[in-house]
């Protein structure tokens, strides 16, 4: 992926082009996932770069997203080099293309570029037309533009182009056009339409050439042609280049030098505390979670057009944008997680809490979690995701101490939600009402949501506390230790040594459900418990003896029996598909309670199989298959990637913490 957080654009692993969002991330996608296809043509024969016959390397340039791509076709004799970046401010996509020709012959080669537009997310009433003003082809709808044009070492503008009908019982699209290496030249077309545009080398043999590409976004006409011009001004390098150089600036502003540091200490001669993969993977996935990110404020689940059912998972849930800006905050990066926290005033209900997840518009985002239950109104919430968000903010406060930015949000985000949380609670037991867990699947009282809002009440009430209300500040410590005290009451199981998942309401009581989970780690994360008590330590043994997947694969599930894209029922040896996040909460949980070197270092094969299961350009899923390590749902997951940036931070606190102790 790519972007500036107005613009993102995606790539799958054939290097079809499958994602444009724009204005914001995680918001309309103007290509509904459909493929934009990139070939070549030479001596007659074409080949589409998607296809197997050519051999692919996707990476990225060091600390950058501007993308390192590689690809040769031993057939044709080409070797392609491809730089694709998103221009760090302005809303513009750039190709560079090197094109090696490995021949011994001169020869001309024609690379032929396809755009599938579905504008505004329909096929219905598209525009791709040939603009000679500007020497470029404009796909457009209503207020949103896109306008592709390219350049080479002979001449600007496109040397072929062709729009046309697409989707269709007697034509397939423009891209099928390409494939004889002529287009037709079909000036306009409407409805549901694509265009393909060529570029013409003339390549003496052993020799190479470069081309550009681009594409420009905007909402009106003059806009995409003032990009354009800014583009054939200042030519594409220029833009290539101080985008890379920004991206390396943002990357090492703050605290990743400390990460770079612990790489290069040494335990004996050949050993280090964090290998070169683990830090590049760090870096990397800074980066990725700056890319899912909303100049708006919203920090977007996962960018990939993963269909589950009929919907995706391009929203924003407050309690991942929680943990993310968490995350940023312990690392240095301010300003990106103001606008998050400015976001969740914007969109929080006048009763205190938030809802399930939103758009990063503002608006509130599609939902299954239903307002009634047996015929009476209930809350469709998810309790932590309006606690977490106060605790975040509270470790915002902590690393960067701007009050004056605080103060604007006290009454509208702190106070507000803090007063819900304590309202939102058993007066008898103390504990919070029901809503849903974090895994959107079960109404109760759950030991990570209790633990959740336990850190949220204590947020509330340190926050009150510098803002002088005494009163406010007690009533919320108060809450927060009565909840913890029922969670010791009704949450503990001592029978079974650990703590209960869920507890649900009856008859007067409550109902256990005694699936070890391993959202269980919220009891020490969120500092309810001490990582060192006795009753996390034996729920933390018993995730790690019961969730474990016992497969070549191995990591830690979400919990025993989980369905979600599940590939087995043999639940004994798979209780459910490993989670990046879980393997990284047991990860947590091992440097937190290490007390010396080599107890920290146990973390690390940890930190190696979430490594293991990362793409090759650096993408973590949310869970891979357990018997193939591939992904079975979105990546990269703006979570795992967030939570890996956590690890390793508190790793590298850790290390310090204990080196400066020896």
């Amino acid at each position: 992926m790519i972007g500036n957080g107005s613009l993102l654009i995606n790539f799958d692993k054939s290097y079809m082009l499958k994602d444009i969002y724009y204005p914001h991330v995680g918001g309309t996608n103007h290509t509904l996932g459909y493929p934009s296809r990139f070939g070549v043509w030479t001596d007659g024969k074409f080949s589409w770069v998607s296809s197997p016959e050519w051999e692919k390397s996707l990476h990225y340039q060091d600390e950058t997203l501007v993308t390192q791509v590689i690809v040769i076709n031993h057939s044709l004799e080409i070797k392609l080099i491809l730089n694709d970046v998103v221009d760090y401010l302005e809303n513009i996509y750039l190709k560079k293309i090197e094109v090696i020709n490995l021949s011994k012959i001169d020869r001309e080669i024609r690379l032929f570029i396809n755009h599938d537009f579905h504008i505004m997310e329909t096929k219905l009433g598209d525009t791709a037309y040939y603009d000679p003003r500007t020497s470029s082809i404009i796909h457009y709808k209503k207020t949103y533009y896109f306008l592709i044009s390219s350049l080479n070492s002979d001449s600007s503008g496109i040397d072929q182009y062709a729009t046309g009908i697409q989707d269709s019982e007697w034509a397939e699209g423009t891209w099928r056009d390409a494939e004889d290496g002529i287009l037709s030249g079909n000036p306009i077309a409407d409805g549901d339409v694509d265009s393909t545009i060529a570029i013409h080398l003339n390549m003496p043999a052993e020799n190479k050439a470069i081309a550009y590409y681009w594409i420009a976004a905007g909402r009106k006409y003059r806009e995409v042609t003032a990009l354009n011009k800014m583009v054939m001004d200042n030519k594409p390098e220029y833009f290539i280049n101080r985008t890379a150089g920004y991206w390396k600036a943002w990357l090492n502003k703050y605290q990743t030098s400390d990460v770079a540091n612990c790489e290069k200490q040494k335990i004996v001669e050949k050993d280090k505390f964090l290998p070169d993969n683990l830090v590049t993977l760090y870096k990397s996935s800074l980066l990725i979670v700056r890319a899912q990110m909303d100049n708006d404020g919203a920090i977007i689940a996962a960018n990939d057009l993963y269909m589950q059912g009929t919907d995706n998972y391009s929203y924003m849930w407050p309690r991942d944008g929680a943990m993310v800006a968490y995350a940023l905050d312990e690392v240095g990066y301010e300003e990106p997680t103001k606008r998050f926290f400015q976001f969740c005033a914007d969109i929080i209900t006048s009763d205190g809490y938030f809802l399930h997840k939103y758009n990063p518009d503002h608006s509130y985002g599609s939902s299954w979690l239903p307002w009634v239950a047996n015929g009476k109104l209930q809350i469709p919430i998810q309790e932590d995701e309006t606690a977490l968000v106060i605790w975040s903010f509270w470790h915002h406060f902590q690393k960067h101490q701007n009050i004056e930015f605080v103060k604007l949000f006290y009454e509208p985000l702190v106070i507000k939600s803090g007063d819900f949380l304590l309202r939102y609670r058993n007066e008898d037991t103390g504990l919070p009402l029901p809503s849903y867990d974090l895994w959107e699947e079960r109404f109760g009282i759950h030991t990570f949501t209790t633990s959740a809002v336990c850190a949220g009440l204590l947020a509330a009430s340190n926050f009150a506390e510098i803002f002088g209300e005494s009163n406010k500040a007690s009533q919320f410590r108060s809450a927060c230790e009565k909840m913890k005290s029922a969670m010791d009451n009704y949450l503990y199981n001592k029978e079974y040594g650990r703590f209960l998942r869920t507890v649900v309401p009856k008859n007067n009581g409550y109902e256990h459900d005694l699936t070890v989970d391993s959202s269980m780690y919220g009891t020490f994360t969120f500092g309810t418990y001490d990582v060192h008590d006795e009753k996390v330590k034996n729920t933390m043994q018993s995730i790690q003896e019961n969730l474990t997947v016992k497969t070549n694969i191995g990591g830690i599930a979400r919990y025993k029996g989980d369905q979600f894209n599940h590939v087995t029922m043999d639940i004994q040896n798979v209780p459910g598909n490993p989670w990046i996040i879980c393997n990284l909460w047991m990860a947590q949980y091992t440097i937190a309670k290490a007390n010396t070197i080599s107890e920290l270092l146990e973390a690390v094969p940890i930190l190696q199989w979430v490594a293991r299961c990362a793409t090759e350009s650096g993408m973590l899923p949310e869970q891979v298959h357990p018997y193939t390590g591939q992904p079975t749902s979105v990546s990269p997951l703006t979570w795992s990637h967030g939570e890996f940036i956590l690890t390793i931070q508190k790793f590298v606190k850790k290390l310090n913490s204990l080196n400066n102790k020896t």
